[in-house]
């Protein structure tokens, strides 16, 4: 008889431990995943000394760290995947990290507003090669049962590059100038694909899925056609709510993450260096606890009920609601951080729980293009829409709220919150019903 220990899901049971080589692969790869999302988040965490010196305004701000960079990343994403599925992923991702750590040197060289959408543009290019890849090689060295904890551990990727963008970010331009920045995390991130292409090997696709009954190991299977696993995902209940209602998550969070060090700044009266000490050490600590818990949850109760996947960030973020306003209401900076450390950590309850799902949910030959799909239709509401929406709230306020127009605008995201817990709310409604149908639990 085979006993189940308490502290492990129960396909974690008979799953092979990760060696030594799965952890230095999750490493390495959420080392890179950092540099991607300090790259990503450096434009709004130095967003003031960039409108100082070039001269643009709350919406061209939210354009470029918006629209303009998901479109590019989005859209790219999805070709990127598809190669992806057929080629080497290890290969993909290095020459990608390669990519948008040049196009990030570029963003230090821009003179005008212009210059710096397109460099912002080709940073998007290169990032979109970056994700999709990681989740499948994950997947392939992680057994079933295993992979939400070493999904959520990859996914501290963006509260430490949010950390690190904001203690580096601040730290150099306080020193130097905010291009020195740009240019130096460029150079990093050279150095950070080089080190994935000479000592990652890519894993066996599905290698360590659970065989069917009555087989001695998980088959082969032929590569998925790309019309086909798009017409899968998107016809599949359970994967198109859950893409909205990240989307929905994301409006929120993408809009706060690119605007609140701007928001700290001019309407909480927080310097620049207060900010590379105590957001940054907040941003990191925080959504690192909600990205863990979330994805500890998830292993622990999605093998009881699928419901799981959806449960648990509709309760995070219903916990996070009241949280939120008080950091927008509060007078000081102080107060502002001390409430804001709900919402770092509970906003974040989606992110694990989201990327687990999917990639159990479909073949391992259609893994990153499905998670690829995930990401565009996430990142083209939140990072396309979030940002976009929050700096034009900000300008339209401007001109009779002067002195508080980022409060002002903060407050119109609160329904964004309510839409994306209803949708999670459906979602968990949609896989007890393919539970029951298929009599699973």
């Amino acid at each position: 008889m085979t006993i189940v220990s308490p502290t492990l899901p129960p396909q974690a049971a008979t799953a092979p431990p990760p060696g030594v080589r799965a952890w230095y692969v999750l490493g390495a790869l959420c080392f890179v995943y950092v540099l991607n999302f300090l790259d990503r988040q450096l434009l709004s965490i130095l967003a003031k000394p960039i409108q100082d010196d070039l001269g643009v305004t709350d919406g061209q701000l939210g354009l470029i760290s918006g629209l303009y960079f998901a479109l590019f990343y989005c859209f790219i994403s999805i070709p990127v995947a598809w190669l992806a599925d057929r080629a080497n992923r290890v290969r993909v991702l290095s020459i990608a990290c390669a990519l948008w750590s040049v196009a990030t040197v570029a963003c230090g060289f821009s003179a005008t507003y212009p210059q710096l959408v397109m460099a912002r543009m080709a940073v998007g290019v290169g990032e979109a090669g970056g994700v999709p890849p990681s989740y499948a090689i994950i997947t392939d060295y992680f057994a079933p049962g295993r992979r939400g904890m070493a999904l959520g551990l990859f996914n501290l990727g963006p509260p430490l590059g949010q950390a690190l963008g904001v203690a580096f970010g601040a730290s150099i331009t306080a020193a130097y100038s905010w291009r020195s920045a740009f240019q130096v995390l460029g150079l990093f991130g050279v150095a950070a694909a080089l080190i994935i292409w000479l000592t990652i090997r890519e894993p066996r696709r599905g290698g360590l899925d659970l065989a069917p009954p009555g087989t001695l190991a998980a088959p082969r299977q032929a590569t998925a056609g790309f019309v086909e696993t798009i017409a899968m995902f998107f016809r599949r209940p359970a994967l198109l709510l859950l893409s909205l209602a990240c989307g929905a998550t994301q409006f929120v969070t993408y809009a706060v993450m690119n605007f609140t060090v701007l928001f700290l700044m001019r309407e909480k009266g927080m310097t620049l260096q207060e900010v590379a000490l105590y957001y940054a050490l907040l941003i990191g600590i925080g959504i690192s606890i909600g990205m863990a818990v979330s994805g500890r949850l998830v292993d622990r109760h999605a093998g009881r009920s699928k419901q799981a996947y959806a449960l648990v960030p509709a309760l995070g973020l219903a916990g996070a609601v009241p949280f939120f306003v008080a950091f927008i209401w509060a007078p000081g900076w102080q107060l502002a951080l001390l409430f804001l450390i709900g919402p770092t950590i509970l906003n974040y309850f989606f992110l694990s729980p989201a990327v687990t799902l999917v990639q159990e949910e479909v073949r391992p030959n259609q893994r990153v293009m499905s998670g690829a799909l995930l990401l565009l239709v996430m990142n083209l509401i939140g990072l396309g829409f979030g940002p976009t929406y929050l700096g034009a709230a900000s300008d339209f306020f401007r001109a009779t709220h002067p002195g508080n127009s980022l409060q002002l605008a903060f407050y119109t995201l609160v329904p964004f919150y309510f839409l994306a817990i209803a949708l999670f709310l459906v979602l968990a409604r949609v896989l007890k019903g393919e539970a029951n149908r298929t009599g699973d639990h």
